[in-house]
Order: C-alpha cells, then structure tokens, then sequence
C-alpha cells in the first residue's frame, strides 16, 4: 500500500464527515441555534466563563482533549495491521468521536455549562451519578499522574524539546495579552506567535538541556515531576484567557503547521525525492507476538482518542461549554475538534508505518505488545520528513517531540481543572462547600501520591494507566447514554447516539472483563488493579442500568419543550 493513497482516501473520509454528516448533526439532531444565549454569555465571570472566539476555543479544545494518547494508542495498534487501526480511526472519528465530543458540547450549553457528572444526575438519576463521578474521578487522576510522567520521559530523553516547551508558556501569556487587553487582530498575533514559537524550537535544536543526575537536590525526573504539578495547579486557577487558551491556541497551530509538514513529507518523498516507499506494516498482522491480546475487543480501547474518548466529554461540557461563545460555534469546536484527533492518529499510523524501512525493522518495533509509542511517532516521523523535505534528522525530531509534549501538557494543565471542578462537585454533593485553592491543593496531593507511590521514579504515575482505554471508553459510552436520554426527551433521532452507545460499551466491557482476568492471574496478580477494575465495572453497570430506566422513561414522558424557546420566552417576561 502506498503512504500517499492511504494517506489520501484517510483525509477524504475525515473531510466528507465534517463537511456532511456534522451538518446533518447540527440541522437535523442538535438544532443548533444562535438566538440561545450560552453560558460564557449568561454567566460571564472572566475567569471560567468566557465568552471566546471559535478560532481560539477551538485551539484550546482540540489542544486538551488531543494529549499523548492519539499517538500511543494507533502506535500500539499497529501491531494488529494497518488495516484495523486506519478503519477504526477514520471511521470512528466521523460517526463515534465527532457525535461524541459535539454532543457533549451541546448538552453542556443547554445546561448552563454544567459537567458531564452533574447531567448524569439530571438525565439518569441521583443514584447514576454518584458512581458517574467515580468513572470521571479515576479517570481524571490517572491523566494527571500518567501525563506528567510521559511528559518527563520526553523532556529526558528529548533534551532539546525543553526550551520550547517551557517557552511556549511565555508566548501564549502574551498573545492572551495582545488578544484580551491590547485587542490586536488575530492573524498577527497567530503569525507572530507562530514564528516565535518555532523559533524556540530552533533554539531548543541548538541548544540542549541536559540536567545533571543531582538538580536542587533531585534527581531530574524528580524535578520535572514536581515542576509539572506546580505548574497544572498555578494553570488551572489561572482565567482560561491568561494561559489556558492562548496556549493551546497556539499549539493547536502548531499542530496543523506539523501536520501539513508530516503529510507533505510523504507526498514530497513520494513525487519528488524519491525519498519515500510503500509501507511495510502488514495490513492485518497473523502471526502477533506471544502475550498480544486479541484484537477484538482491544483494538477499542486501544485507540481511544483519536476514535472515541469519554475524556473529550469531560473537556467538552467541563472547561468548552463554559466559554462557547455562539452556539453555532459548537460544530466548529466539538467535532472539527474530533476531526483534528482523527488528522493527529492518521499522521500517527503512517508516520510509523512509512517510516520504518524493511519488514525486519517493523518486526524489531513489534516483537512485544505496547512496546511502540510516542517515541516511535517521533522517530518514524522525524525520517519521513528528513527524506521528503531534507530537513536535519535533529530538527524534526525536536519538532515532532516538541509537538508531543505541548499537546500533553494541555492535556495535563485541562485535566487539572477539570478534577478541581469534580472535587468541589463531590463536596457539594455531601453539602460541603470546597473553594478552588483548597480542591487544587487535594487535587495536587492526591495526584503526586500516586505518582510517587512506587518510588521516586514516577512508576506509580503509570500503575493504574493500563485501565485507561477501558476507563475511557466505558465514560464515552456513558456521556452518550446522556445524549440519548436528551434527544429522546426532544423527540429528534437518538440513533446517531444508540448506535455507537452499544458498540461501544460492550466492547469496552468486555475490555474490562478481559482485563479482570488477567489482573488475578496466578503467579503475575495485580490486586490494586484488580480492585480498581471491579470499581470501575461495578460502577458502570449500574449506571448503564440507571440509564435503561431513564431511556425507558423519556420515551414514556411528554416531550421536553426547546431550551432555547423557554430562554427566549423567559427574556421577553423580564423586558
């Protein structure tokens, strides 16, 4: 198979969704409609509620719902084939993720910015959603923990990503300057910005930061660790346009700049250079290595972002619906959000799959399951663009690091905000009032204890991390089970919503039956694991049976009037 045909049909599938079916979503599901007045608008309070340009928000969401997991997930699933993975991410991304992430967005802005959590409650029932906000709690803390650990791995293995990924900090402060207080026009500051931000990766190339095996009395994964959580707490209180969005505005950016020069290295290689050759990944992989799980169903939960990840729902009705600032705005942000997901995992599939040479090298990478990963992309991607478009193997690899480890650190600094807005949930449910230093302060505590509750390495960061495919999805499943109960209460078509519901819970429960298995196998038991699985499986199966009864109970009910009618309505009474 050729990179560029591959290539070619992948971009096809995602365009043809974005520019059809998210328009049937929007007309004929959503209802999308301008005259609703949003949260950033009705509840406007300069620090989460902030009415913000599509173009910015949808850096900021696309930035922090992407991380380092549309990379590791199809850099693992390789090991299947081509073909599995490719299908699953095309396909998933324009009629699971795109609905998903969209969905969410939309129903967290009829609810005035309320969480996924808090319209579990409202949707399923009080009973659901207390375990609902177990799901989102493990899953949330396992990002945390897991990000800043990835982060550090990169930071030390990729000495010359750490300018410009602690330059970027400085220069998404000061485009949220030149944005908000200096009202400079947005294409300047995006060219400006740009330009400064590639050339702290330049700098970065030239000049590595090596950290010396004691820093401050540290080891430098100590170090890094404990930088990266002070910095997620200081970022989650910050308002989202000091920091937050600028931020992963400009990365957003950056991605699509990376992206167009990834998949331009491919076309270059192949027409110009002759620098690129057919892929030498098998299509479907028969002889996987001894201890490879079975495809079906670990193929989806494998790729999650990048597919389906109930993480976006968190990101989309946690931190986007509070900032969107038209509700129009929501196909843009919500699922060419997902779509640019859908662009990052592609890139990912044929980074590794045209930048391994021989058949010899791919079996080298694949010899052991979960084995690829980020670095995999880099290197993969960093020789694709070496021959496509001569730049200096050095240079690529800093950029595509670099690109990593700004999108996982969105990830991380989101994720922060997100889990102090469940924890001051939590408290409220048992009526106690929890402020926002005070929630960071635990979120930080418990985060940095699982981190190091293995040693000083930053290994228990990654203890729980091979329940988050299962986690994830079962959470995606769950977030559209709400979506469901919605459109039912509306009377539009629920399909859209049903049908990639059922697949993907029982595929993601069947991850996790699998999974509790081999946590309690003889002679390599894990029980902590174990434990937390069974939570996890105990949770959601009530909360899949809550939500039956809900489903069985909106179809019963009369219909639920238009949000947006009620709003105007109530408007029209105050005037």
């Amino acid at each position: 198979m050729s990179p560029v045909l591959l290539m070619v049909i992948g971009l096809a599938i995602l365009a043809l969704g974005y520019l059809v079916y998210s328009k049937y979503l929007a007309k004929r599901v959503y209802r999308l409609n301008d005259e609703f007045r949003t949260p950033s608008h009705e509840l406007k309070d300069g620090v989460d509620y902030v009415p913000t340009n599509k173009f910015i928000l949808w850096g900021h969401h696309f930035t922090s719902v992407a991380g380092a997991a549309p990379i590791v997930g199809p850099a693992v699933a390789l090991i299947w084939g081509w073909v599995p993975a490719f299908l699953w991410v095309t396909l998933g991304t324009v009629f699971f993720a795109g609905m998903h992430d969209f969905g969410a967005l939309w129903a967290s802005v009829r609810n005035k910015g309320q969480s996924i959590g808090a319209l579990s409650g409202r949707y399923i029932g009080k009973r659901g959603a207390g375990l609902f906000l177990v799901v989102i709690f493990i899953l949330l803390l396992m990002v945390i923990a897991a990000f800043a650990v990835v982060i550090t791995g990169l930071l030390i293995s990729t000495p010359t990503a750490v300018i410009p990924t602690w330059g970027a900090i400085g220069v998404a402060l000061l485009v949220g300057l030149a944005v908000y207080r200096l009202r400079m026009p947005l294409v300047w500051v995006t060219i400006v910005g740009v330009i400064a931000l590639y050339g702290l990766i330049a700098l970065g190339n030239a000049v590595p930061v090596v950290l010396p095996e004691t820093f401050l009395g540290m080891t430098p994964t100590v170090f890094w660790i404990l930088t990266l959580f002070v910095y997620g707490a200081f970022a989650s209180l910050l308002p989202v346009w000091v920091l937050l969005q600028p931020r992963d505005y400009i990365n957003g950016v950056q991605l699509f700049i990376g992206l167009i020069l990834l998949y331009g290295a491919v076309v270059v290689g192949m027409f110009v250079t002759d620098g690129a050759h057919d892929i030498v990944t098998p299509a479907i992989n028969m002889n996987v290595p001894e201890g490879t799980p079975s495809m079906v169903p670990l193929l989806f939960v494998t790729i999650a972002c990048g597919a389906i990840s109930g993480f976006h729902g968190m990101v989309s009705s946690g931190t986007s619906s509070k900032q969107l600032d038209k509700e129009t705005d929501s196909r843009f942000v919500g699922y060419f959000g997902a779509v640019g997901e859908g662009l990052l995992a592609l890139g990912t599939i044929i980074a590794i799959s045209a930048g391994l040479r021989t058949v010899a090298e791919w079996k080298e990478l694949y010899s052991e399951f979960g084995q690829a990963g980020v670095q995999s992309f880099v290197q993969g991607g960093g020789m694709l663009m070496e021959s496509g478009l001569g730049l200096p193997a050095s240079l690529s690899t800093t950029l595509l690091a670099t690109m990593a480890v700004l999108f996982a650190a969105t990830s991380l600094d989101t994720g922060f905000r997100l889990m102090r807005f469940v924890v001051q949930e939590m408290g409220e449910r048992v009526n106690l009032k929890i402020g926002k230093y005070t929630a960071t302060g635990v979120v930080v505590v418990l985060g940095m204890g699982l981190t190091f509750s293995q040693g000083l390495g930053g290994e228990g960061g990654l203890r729980i991390w091979p329940l988050f495919g299962t986690t994830n999805q079962l959470m995606a499943s769950l977030t559209l089970m709400i979506l469901a109960v919605m459109l039912i209460r509306k009377r539009r078509n629920p399909w859209p919503a049903l049908i990639p519901l059922a697949i993907v819970f029982v595929m993601s429960f069947w991850a996790a039956i699998d999974q509790l298995f081999s946590f309690a196998a003889p002679g390599s038991a894990d029980w902590l694991l174990f434990i937390i699985d069974c939570i996890i499986i105990i949770s959601s199966v009530f909360v899949a049976i809550e939500g039956i009864k809900a489903i069985i109970r909106a179809r019963k009910e009369p219909p639920e009037s238009d949000d947006a009618d009620e709003q105007l309505e109530a408007v029209r009474e105050e005037v």
